[in-house]
């Protein structure tokens, strides 16, 4: 029997997705995976909520940066890529788009769940790297951690790390602080 060649998923294959499902187009391969849970969305609507006023709206902090919550991005190789939270720099982007995005971030945010930690930490990682995304971060709501990555040469190197309570400052925005803890209030007594 021979093998029928492989069909390159489309655009049109992106919006066919069902929608209980969050669904990429990378390299022409159609990714889907669950859509968040209540913690997992919570988690990055919290992060986005603690740096768009400091980052992009410049209310107690330098501004300067779009801090978009699962924003569209369309690069050559990778149509269609949607990370938690992405950050660009308004030098670099200064008007946000009305259509999806086609220039690359210069920091991404993942927040893991079991459903998605393995993709996010090889496929995703690797997709941030080739194209130059300066900073990753992946927060793990079940664990209470925080790893902070840097791009350097190519390569990602662990900047720093952080868990619980810890007070966060890292990279690229380590001129603000917040307790970490303020990304899972469902903890609270």
């Amino acid at each position: 029997m021979q093998d029928l060649p492989h069909r390159r998923a489309t655009y049109a294959d992106l919006l066919a997705a069902p929608p209980n499902v969050v669904a990429e187009l990378i390299a022409g391969e159609l990714f889907t995976q669950p859509r968040p849970r209540n913690r997992q969305a919570n988690t990055y609507s919290v992060l986005g909520g603690i740096l768009n006023p400091r980052f992009q709206l410049g209310t107690g902090g330098p501004g300067g940066w779009w801090i978009l919550v699962e924003p569209g991005i369309e690069l050559p190789r990778a149509p269609e890529v949607s990370p938690d939270v992405a950050g660009w720099r308004r030098e670099r982007m200064p008007t946000l788009p009305t259509e999806a995005i086609s220039v690359v971030p210069d920091w991404v945010c993942e927040v893991l769940s079991p459903s998605t930690a393995r993709f996010d930490r090889t496929d995703m990682l690797s997709i941030y790297a080739s194209f130059s995304v300066g900073h990753c971060w992946y927060v793990d709501p079940l664990a209470r951690t925080m790893e902070v990555f840097e791009l350097t040469s190519g390569k990602w190197l662990l900047a720093a790390t952080f868990k619980d309570a810890d007070s966060v400052a890292a990279p690229p925005f380590a001129v603000h602080t917040f307790s970490l803890d303020a990304l899972w209030p469902y903890d609270a007594a």
